[in-house]
């Protein structure tokens, strides 16, 4: 049967290295064979007290004996239950299994989250825009250490310093020991005493802080930036998280954006889809010249190479596509349509009589 140690010293698992040290001094004193004459089983007690303050005395062997029991603390090593799968569950479960791994050290800041609304021109060719984000900052009044001037903290008596405690429990495989957060430090392995007042022993407090975004030109619309370091400060001086920016892009008036390339449905006269034109087209980076040829009809592209949205990743831009529409006039004066009647007696093309429409069919109902 497996010994308690713990048991045979009197103390709880939780007791530290002074608790343990002192049930020994007093134990061993009481049970060595010199001051027990006559009593055969001095000695035997003796040696058990002997050997449970050589393994609870050690933080490594003490921590492998809570683990994994008594023949693991006599070997200094894991008594793995699972033999060499113990690192193969070890590699997918995070150090369940077999020997743990040291988990203090500090714990990093929380990831923010935040989103910016850019104009459509800002999104194409890129801009820099300061955002206010209410976040951790390390305490100035304890230099994020948590604790009071002139205090310092004392590492966790119940991990031991090792920011995690295990768990032991009985499968048909054998042992299964898991590994948990110490719920005394928070997994941090050690406390403080006496906490900062500015901080409450965080090491940080909450601040509005400014800072100045870089947003490379061609971001779309629902792109999310991650600014590394730009997060939280951890507790206690433990490192930043991340801070995730989310893009958000105002439609532009005419201009619609399909990957790289820009479109813009533009409606033109007939008269100019008719006879051509030259016009002055502004385009995001200044007034270009497009050239509509006679005859030009509805769906006709025209192409302006180099003034869509630069590429993201490498150099170059797509381009700019015009689309024509040709806009039928639905206003014509008298003398337009005059004008348009001739047209269409001269090319033979048949049209309707004037006052033809819906509302001369409904005026004539009432005559």
């Amino acid at each position: 049967m497996a010994t308690d140690h713990y048991q045979v010293l009197g103390v709880t698992r939780d007791a530290d290295a002074g608790e343990i040290k002192k049930a020994y001094r007093r134990l061993a004193r009481d049970s060595h064979p010199d001051a027990n004459p006559g009593d055969e089983h001095a000695e035997e007690r003796f040696k058990a007290v002997s050997a449970a303050y050589a393994v609870l005395s050690d933080p490594q062997r003490r921590l492998h004996y809570d683990r994994f029991g008594d023949e693991a603390s006599r070997s200094g090593g894991a008594a793995d239950p699972f033999g060499g799968f113990g690192d193969l569950f070890e590699t997918f479960f995070g150090g369940g299994f077999g020997q743990g791994r040291r988990q203090r050290g500090p714990i990093p800041g929380e990831d923010l989250e935040t989103v910016v609304e850019l104009d459509f021109e800002e999104a194409v060719f890129g801009c820099e825009r300061e955002l206010s984000i209410h976040t951790a900052v390390a305490c100035s009044a304890c230099e994020a250490t948590g604790a009071t001037e002139g205090t310092v903290s004392r590492q966790c008596g119940t991990c031991q310093g090792m920011g995690q405690v295990q768990r032991v429990r009985q499968s048909l495989l054998g042992q299964v020991v898991t590994n948990t957060a110490c719920p005394t430090c928070n997994g941090r392995g050690e406390t403080i005493e006496d906490p900062c007042e500015s901080c409450s022993g965080e090491g940080r407090v909450l601040e509005e802080q400014t800072l100045t975004v870089h947003v490379r030109a061609g971001v779309d619309d629902g792109t999310t930036l991650r600014l590394t370091g730009r997060g939280a400060a951890g507790p206690r001086g433990g490192p930043h998280g991340d801070l995730y920016v989310h893009v958000r892009v105002k439609a532009h008036a005419f201009l619609v954006r399909h990957g790289f390339d820009l479109v813009h449905r533009m409606d033109l006269a007939v008269t100019q889809a008719a006879l051509g034109a030259t016009l002055s087209y502004e385009t995001l980076d200044g007034i270009e010249t497009l050239d509509i040829p006679r005859g030009t009809s509805t769906g006709d592209v025209f192409r302006i190479r180099g003034s869509g949205v630069p590429y993201v990743e490498g150099r170059g831009r797509g381009d700019l596509l015009v689309e024509v529409v040709v806009a039928t006039p639905t206003d014509l004066d008298e003398g337009s349509e005059e004008l348009l009647r001739s047209l269409a007696a001269a090319r033979g093309e048949e049209v309707a009589a004037p006052g033809a429409g819906i509302v001369s069919k409904i005026r004539s109902a009432f005559r």
